[in-house]
């Protein structure tokens, strides 16, 4: 799940630095849809890394992972934050501007934030994934998915429309080998129709 959730995170970050890198001077029209694309993005990857200092970093302590390492992770999450924030204002301006200037700083900094978060999301992965898999079945494990999944179905939905939006056939099974097929029908299906119609469009424009 965790690595299904960093697939996401990464095609929507190539999918802002393509767009932006093609944007035409003056298309409010386009500005308005990388607007709305990017709220979500935005919402979606705070979430997640807020989730993980509060709710997965203490669950991996319990298993064996050290402090020091889950601190560095910390740092890299502070950097990311760093980053988020400026794209947020290049994202904003851009929004209300819709200038071909606008759109290259948009995307400057969209690049640097790609950078920063891919480099973190690739040293968690390399750090931790062996020891979630190992401990996939223990008690830790499921008592964090357990907290991860107290959200509503509103939300529900929506993140499980994002994650699927493009995912490889194994980000896909990771999702539906974690949530019984019915669950996923409904929450996604009916609750995830506003990503569908308001974000997933911007993708295929």
């Amino acid at each position: 799940m965790n690595k299904a959730i960093h697939g996401a995170v990464r095609r929507d970050l190539g999918r802002f630095v393509g767009a932006l890198g093609a944007f035409r001077d003056g298309d409010t029209t386009r500005a308005a849809q990388l607007g709305t694309a990017w709220d979500n993005f935005d919402a979606q990857l705070t979430v997640h890394h807020e989730g993980e200092h509060e709710i997965a970093w203490p669950a991996m302590e319990s298993i064996g992972v050290s402090k020091e390492l889950l601190a560095t992770f910390d740092e890299e999450h502070d950097r990311m934050a760093e980053a988020l924030a400026a794209t947020r204002a290049a994202m904003t301006s851009l929004r209300a501007s819709a200038t071909g200037a606008d759109a290259a700083a948009a995307r400057t900094a969209m690049e640097h934030l790609r950078a920063i978060t891919n480099a973190h999301l690739d040293h968690e992965e390399a750090e931790t994934e062996a020891v979630y898999l190992a401990n996939a079945d223990g008690p830790e494990m499921k008592a964090m998915g357990t907290q991860f999944a107290k959200v509503s179905p509103a939300k529900g939905g929506r993140f499980f429309a994002w994650v699927l939006d493009g995912a490889s056939p194994a980000e896909r099974a990771a999702i539906t080998d974690s949530v019984p097929g019915p669950v996923l029908a409904i929450i996604g299906g009916i609750f995830g129709r506003g990503y569908r119609r308001d974000v997933a469009s911007v993708w295929r424009s």
